[in-house]
């Protein structure tokens, strides 16, 4: 009987930690939550960006597009020609095809590259028989080859419109102290399956209140990899990608912050891309940047205490960091949960407080950070909402206990390998 009592207040014990952790994570977001509402009440947001500046034509700066590819097959068509519409005057548009890939695709982009260079389009091929560094290494290898000063991303499925450059180039150059200008991403193929529109709603809300509340509170938010800009200089002085983690968007963000610079969001113009279409593409994906954040903590989170940043800089940055700690924090309370209703005959009474205060905060987040972005982005009616967001909950713990045991081996040092999550191309093009 002891050793049975000793055994439930050890997963109890455990239990109360990862609940801990779940509540200073869901924290974070429900003061997201309150400084919308904050807003709402005042009737203006806390900041926006500098008015964009007026360029005429000939004083254009040269931007670099890079665009990484691995093994894409067709989907690099579209995104070659979608590169070679966008306004921006011919010769001073330099795009890049990073390419890494192992298969057909290294044929499929000459191929598609060939007929714009002869109408003059400047398009380089750099292929890498290696995959040294991954997508940092690719991107630091295209960087040695232009000195444009803007330098414009793009992941293979992302179709920017044809105004995107004129509409953001202006707002980064306002600016002098800005690093990086990160626009919000659609997903075109959202309305797929329950899979893609689960993800959908977690990306606008990661986009729409996530990313847009913290650039109007002043606070440190990520470059997501694709539909942005760097700013040359910025990426200098933060000292270059580095392959030192599966999130290198990440990694370089939090280091441009340390080094003086800080970001730009815009919700428009949107850039499309693709979410997963399949399950165990998309678990893919969520280790990945689950891993990745896991690192950049690891290599960061030290010199941002040390930083001469406010105490609220700091705690904010940290929790941006440290967001993917609810994954293993989440599985963690599912399995210690399970034990402690065995070790208990499956009575539960005792744990209703704390069941109350999970299935609270757990309906304030979702709602919160969801119900907003539905709506204003107009992602269908009250019904459909309620069905997605019933989905989330259920969603998340899965996500949470499958990727668990990878995201604390790498907290205790192991190294992971980057993985392609793959995508479709759409029948339409």
């Amino acid at each position: 009987m002891f050793v049975i009592e000793f055994v439930r207040f050890i997963f109890e014990i455990i239990l109360t930690i990862a609940i801990i952790g779940l509540v200073t994570v869901g924290g974070s977001f429900i003061l997201l939550i309150a400084i919308n509402i904050a807003e709402l009440v005042i009737g203006k947001p806390w900041r926006v960006p500098l008015p964009p500046v007026k360029i005429a034509d000939a004083d254009l700066p040269h931007v670099l597009l890079q665009i990484p590819v691995f093994n894409e097959g067709e989907m690099v068509i579209d995104a070659v020609n979608n590169a070679a519409a966008l306004d921006w005057p011919r010769n001073r548009l330099h795009i890049q095809i990073l390419d890494d890939s192992t298969d057909d695709t290294v044929a499929i982009a000459e191929a598609a590259i060939g007929p714009l260079r002869v109408q003059g389009f400047d398009i380089m091929h750099l292929h890498r028989e290696n995959r040294v560094g991954y997508k940092a290494g690719a991107l630091a290898a295209g960087l040695a080859q232009s000195d444009a000063p803007i330098i414009a991303m793009l992941d293979v499925d992302f179709r920017p419109p044809r105004n995107w450059l004129r509409a953001t180039v202006p707002y980064l150059l306002a600016d002098p102290k800005a690093g990086f200008l990160q626009c919000r991403c659609e997903f075109s193929n959202y309305r797929t399956n329950w899979l893609t529109r689960v993800q959908g709603m977690l990306l606008d809300a990661h986009f729409a209140m996530e990313q847009a509340t913290r650039y109007r509170a002043g606070w440190l938010f990520q470059f997501n990899g694709t539909g942005g800009l760097w700013r040359r200089t910025a990426v200098a002085e933060a000292g270059g990608w580095s392959a030192d983690s599966l999130c290198e968007d990440m990694d370089l963000t939090v280091r441009a912050e340390l080094a003086g610079w800080h970001g730009i969001f815009l919700m428009e113009p949107p850039v499309p891309g693709l979410v997963p279409e399949r399950v165990r593409h998309w678990r893919v994906q969520q280790r990945r940047w689950s891993n990745g954040f896991v690192q950049v903590a690891r290599k960061l989170l030290p010199k941002v205490w040390k930083s001469p940043w406010s105490f609220r800089g700091k705690l904010s940055a940290s929790a941006l960091i440290l967001i993917q700690a609810f994954y293993p924090c989440a599985a963690i309370a599912v399995v210690a949960s399970l034990f402690c209703l065995l070790l208990r005959g499956f009575d539960a009474h005792v744990y209703f407080p704390l069941m109350i205060l999970m299935g609270t905060l757990i309906t304030i987040v979702a709602i919160g950070m969801t119900v907003t972005p539905y709506f204003v982005l107009r992602r269908g009616n009250l019904w459909d909402y309620l069905k997605t967001v019933a989905s989330v909950p259920p969603l998340m713990v899965y996500i949470s206990v499958s990727n668990a045991p990878s995201i604390l081996k790498t907290v205790f040092g192991r190294r992971e390998h980057f993985k392609r999550t793959p995508k479709v191309r759409p029948t339409s093009s």
